[in-house]
């Protein structure tokens, strides 16, 4: 049995983190069954959910739980793709990762009214007297990162720009197919669907929701990724 770390749902999302969601679509995918265990940070081997339990073999992060599951089980999440469409789907994954990411992160974590509705949930649990503390320690070390990344050094404005410039992207690539690349999903679209719901999550305002919004396509999307793997 294959048990997946989790966070748990938050904000009427399957996880809180989109790398959950994409490690869960890969799952359901794949056709494998699995279990979810809420109680895994603290043991993460790199620090950092998702990460998944197989059988005693533990493998870390959504890009290596794929390549686990493609070596092990053998399922082709490419199958029928060609190189270019392959080449495609990564960059985008990239994109989404490494970029869309961070400006997602700007709004949840660094606006104080998304923050108290958003990710300061995650501490409900911390105790009464020092949450509060630990709320701040959190979200400076986030900030640190996202400083170090480079994205927070840029405007509110700068980061639209380049939100409506990801996301636009993400849509023209998509284009009028109900998947990436045609009438059933592959492995690009765990990634892109998993960034898609956490984009358009309506508990967030903020240029990534913004910008999502205005293409329909993405929005139809996000929405038959969640009925067909969520429902």
């Amino acid at each position: 049995m294959i048990t997946l770390y989790t966070f748990g749902p938050y904000f009427g999302l399957p996880d809180g983190s989109p790398f959950v969601i994409k490690a869960m679509l890969l799952l359901k995918m794949a056709g494998l069954d699995y279990a979810q265990d809420r109680n895994g940070y603290g043991k993460a081997p790199k620090g950092k959910l998702p990460y998944i339990d197989d059988d005693g073999e533990k493998i870390a992060d959504s890009t290596f739980i794929r390549l686990h599951i493609e070596k092990k089980y053998g399922f082709d999440y490419d199958l029928g793709l060609t190189d270019a469409q392959k080449a495609t789907g990564w960059a985008l994954e990239k994109l989404c990762e490494d970029h869309l990411y961070w400006l997602m992160i700007a709004d949840r974590w660094f606006d104080d009214a998304n923050f108290q509705k958003g990710p300061a949930r995650f501490f409900d649990a911390v105790p009464a007297p020092i949450r509060p503390l630990v709320r701040a320690l959190i979200r400076r070390k986030i900030r640190g990162g996202a400083l170090a990344q480079g994205l927070y050094r840029h405007s509110p404005d700068q980061r639209q720009e380049l939100a409506q410039r990801a996301l636009t992207a993400a849509a023209t690539l998509l284009g009028d197919q109900n998947f990436l690349f045609g009438d059933r999903p592959h492995g690009a679209d765990a990634t892109l669907g998993a960034f898609a719901m956490g984009a358009l999550c309506p508990l967030f305002d903020g240029p990534v929701r913004e910008e999502a919004e205005k293409w329909p396509n993405l929005v139809a999307y996000a929405e038959r990724i969640r009925e067909s793997y969520f429902a």
